[in-house]
């Protein structure tokens, strides 16, 4: 068990190990750093893995979602429709294209897009929508999915939290038209930054293949001339290295180690705060599986002395490491000055902004580490109850 005497916590620590070095090695000394084999070999892999078509490596979670609304056509004045309650690349990537971010409120419980806020906010302007598994927990796809066929609108997944998760026994990146995920340092596969693009549109695969690394397409005419290539459309810088992939490959292997071991972390944390009266645990459903890559405590701020923001502090001055996921995104300044946003316009994602904080879950976490998370959040209650 952890003690005073020893206590630090950090929210994340990489799973990385001798495997991982080893892969990179072997990448270095073959010569070929950049997008080459291993690229070809972790796409075909993880494509198997979640059961898509199609998997398409590139650098970042945003370049994913980025390309993923430039292969379905998304132009100038369009709108795309996504949920306040996430990182800001979810909707930026729509400035990108001169369309225009809406965003939607939250369903209380599961943290996720409201299916019917969303439809309130249809115009005829609306080509797409974005939905976000926030912390790792699908949302409700089949509600999604009717709403956009009824509208005539894309559906591109933000998956960078919900490797693996599953809706309805459906892996997560097999479901929906385009699903983008990531592999930021801190997510459940890490290759340090990066991310992919999975689907069953061979039309938009291709596209997003062209575009990821400057629009070029090799000229398969003559095959000798390894030079000769076409320019096809004005793309972008968004390919993965053969560096990066090699450790994505390995990642995948431990993937669902890694997730088992997140969900007793979660069942730990949930058997523990479910009977302290002023926490609330994460929401639940029978029908889909959370990947965990976050655990998302709620205070009821009526039974607390304190606010979320002093608990978090309350947490690291014992040494347990918290954050927030996330700040609303129409609480930004940015959206306010561009779209007119202002506090009170979307009044459940707010409402649950200030009680929530995600606790340390990572796969290299220990039982003392866990026990230490545990009561620390305990003692703070113990010591703030009203």
């Amino acid at each position: 068990m952890l003690t005073k005497a020893f206590l630090h916590v950090p929210f994340h620590r990489s799973d990385m190990g001798e495997e991982e070095v080893q892969a990179v090695t072997d990448v270095i000394r073959s010569g070929w750093l950049t997008t080459g084999e291993k690229t070809a070999q972790f796409e075909r892999e993880f494509a198997q893995y979640v059961g898509a078509s199609h998997a398409v490596a590139v650098s970042s979670c945003t370049a994913a979602l980025h390309l993923s609304l430039d292969a379905i056509g998304l132009r100038r004045g369009d709108e795309v429709l996504a949920p306040t309650n996430t990182f800001t690349a979810t909707a930026e990537v729509a400035t990108y294209m001169g369309a225009k971010p809406v965003l939607v409120d939250i369903d209380s419980r599961t943290l996720n897009l409201c299916v019917k806020d969303a439809e309130r906010k249809i115009t005829p302007r609306t080509r797409a929508i974005i939905p976000v598994h926030v912390a790792g927990l699908p949302c409700d796809l089949d509600d999604i999915h009717a709403l956009a066929e009824t509208h005539n609108l894309r559906v591109i997944e933000d998956a960078a939290h919900a490797l693996p998760s599953s809706y309805r026994d459906r892996q997560i990146g097999a479901i929906s038209e385009l699903t983008a995920f990531s592999f930021y340092a801190t997510k459940t596969l890490n290759t340090g930054e990066g991310g992919m693009v999975t689907t069953d549109n061979e039309t938009c695969a291709q596209r997003i293949r062209t575009m990821r690394l400057h629009g070029i397409s090799r000229n398969k005419r003559d095959p000798r001339n390894e030079w000769n290539y076409e320019v096809q459309e004005t793309g972008y810088k968004y390919n993965l290295t053969d560096l990066q992939s090699a450790l994505g490959i390995v990642q995948l292997a431990k993937c669902d180690a890694m997730s088992q071991t997140r969900r007793r972390i979660a069942e730990s944390y949930t058997n523990a705060f479910q009977s302290i009266e002023a926490l609330e645990t994460p929401f639940t459903q029978t029908d889909r599986q959370s990947s965990w890559h976050l655990y998302v405590l709620r205070i009821h701020n009526h039974m607390l002395r304190i606010d979320r923001d002093r608990f978090i502090q309350e947490l690291a001055e014992r040494g347990v490491h918290a954050s927030v996921h996330f700040i609303p995104l129409h609480l930004h300044p940015a959206y306010q000055k561009r779209y007119g946003y202002r506090e009170g316009d979307l009044p459940a994602a707010e409402h649950e902004y200030h009680r929530y904080f995600s606790l340390p879950i990572y796969p290299t976490m220990s039982v003392a580490e866990v026990e230490y998370v545990i009561s620390s959040v305990a003692e703070v209650v113990a010591s703030f109850a009203r």
